[in-house]
């Protein structure tokens, strides 16, 4: 009988599988908070895991509300979360709930949509042959084509099209725009 060409030894296998097991834990409290914030009528726009067993959960009010994610809000999701974390029994030290900021994060294809007509800035994962090899751009988000994203940035010949897919993108945040001026 032939050897198998591979082995492996315990410590891999506890490792291999201990990563899975940590994989689809985050996908079960991913799945729970999304299902809670939802439940209480908001968005879940992101939520990260940091050092410290800090866990941060980025909420905004639904489009149609037309209004910005008060600090009512924001006690209001902690509540319920806190609530709802502590009888799942999920692992983590301290709880933050804010709004995603004037520089939100675009992760969903719905993001895309919403914030048509605002500026970003967009960092692909790979170079762009067709943008003279760049990674970054800046400039205005356009309507998507299907699952096709576009922004409008200024190229080396003038105004230029960016067309993209959402795996394509590493990182994209809306500029913000802030007014100093006093309204009168």
């Amino acid at each position: 009988m032939g050897r198998c060409p591979f082995f492996f030894s315990e410590k891999f296998v506890i490792q291999f599988l201990g990563g899975e097991a940590q994989q689809e834990r985050g996908l079960v409290l991913s799945a729970l908070i999304e299902k809670t914030v939802t439940g209480l009528g908001y968005e879940l726009v992101d939520f990260e895991q940091a050092a410290r067993g800090l866990l941060r959960v980025y909420i905004d009010v639904p489009v149609e509300q037309e209004r910005a994610v008060t600090v009512e809000d924001c006690e209001k999701v902690t509540h319920q979360l806190l609530h709802v974390l502590t009888v799942e029994n999920a692992n983590y030290e301290r709880l933050e709930v804010s709004s995603p900021g004037l520089d939100r994060r675009l992760k969903k294809l719905a993001d895309y949509v919403r914030f048509v007509g605002h500026e970003a800035t967009v960092k692909l994962r790979m170079p762009m042959p067709s943008a003279a090899n760049r990674k970054s751009f800046q400039g205005l988000l356009h309507e998507p084509d299907g699952e096709t994203l576009r922004l409008e940035f200024e190229g080396n010949e003038g105004p230029a099209m960016l067309e993209f897919s959402l795996a394509e993108v590493d990182k994209a945040r809306l500029v913000p725009k802030v007014d100093f001026r006093s309204r009168k």
